[in-house]
Parts: structure tokens; C-alpha cells; sequence
């Protein structure tokens, strides 16, 4: 059976993309969940308007994105790290730690967007990537300091 996506699917595609799947996964989960309607002449009439509307959501959300990077360029985050007499850190700096540091700043940040392109092992200040959006990123400063006491 062929239908029209109405949202975006992992296995299937986005939004107005016509697929063929099995009758039953159309009927019994597909059409019922509003994921997809069927393919029939008058819908696919449809499929553009399904798509402008699902490029005009893109756009507004890659533009906050893009406002969001534009903030967080501007941003540096401390972090307190323990380290030994040689001012050696014990561990790493992870993107969970940045990721935290990020969110008390009022960021909402995973520590899946962070990369790192090499382990912070040490005290200094870094520029770390944040992949917003496959085409957006941003860069923030990391400040590591020792923990004092």
C-alpha cells in the first residue's frame, strides 16, 4: 500500500514522502497514529503542501538555532576541576560536565551535541564545537580551572 508520510520517520523518510509498506503497518499503525494518510489521488495533490509547510517549520527552527548559536559564541562556562601538585588533572573534562555548566547558563544542551576534538587534560581555556543542527554550530569557551582548598 502506498501512502504519504504526514511526519518525519526514522525508517520511512519526511514528511510528503510517498512510500510503499505493508497494508497492515498502514492501516493498523501508520493511518491511526496520523504518521501517514493513504496515497490516493486527491492526497497526492496534497503532498506539496504537505512539504512547503514542513520547509517553512525547518526554516523557523534552524533560524532560533541559528540565534541560539549566535548566543552561545558569546558564552564561556567555568569549570572546577581537582588536579595534583604538578596542577595535573585527575580524569578528563567531559561534554557531560560542559553540557552542565552550559544548562545552569540556561542552555538546553545535550552532551551528545558537544565535540570535543581532543580530551581536555588539562587547565586552560578552550573553544569547544556545539552541533545544534546538522548545518549548524556553534562555539563556546571552556574555562578549566583548579579547584582551590
Amino acid at each position: 500500500m502506498k501512502v504519504i508520510l504526514t511526519q518525519p520517520h526514522p525508517r520511512l523518510g519526511e514528511p510528503g514522502d510517498v512510500v510503499e509498506v505493508k497494508d497492515g503497518y498502514a492501516r493498523n499503525y501508520l493511518i491511526p497514529r496520523n504518521l501517514a494518510i493513504p496515497a490516493t489521488k486527491g492526497n497526492l495533490k496534497q503532498v506539496e503542501a504537505i512539504k512547503r509547510r514542513q520547509m517553512t517549520l525547518e526554516q523557523k527552527r534552524k533560524e532560533k538555532l541559528m540565534a541560539i548559536a549566535e548566543k552561545l559564541s558569546r558564552v564561556s562556562v567555568d569549570i572546577v576541576v581537582e588536579v595534583d601538585e604538578n596542577d595535573r588533572l585527575f580524569g578528563s573534562v567531559t561534554p557531560g560536565q560542559i553540557a552542565e555548566a552550559l544548562q545552569k547558563q540556561g542552555f538546553d544542551i545535550d552532551k551528545k551535541q558537544i565535540i570535543l576534538e581532543e580530551p581536555i587534560e588539562s587547565l586552560g581555556v578552550y573553544n569547544v564545537t556545539i552541533k545544534l543542527h546538522p548545518e549548524i554550530e556553534a562555539k563556546a569557551r571552556v574555562w578549566v580551572f583548579k579547584h582551590e582548598g
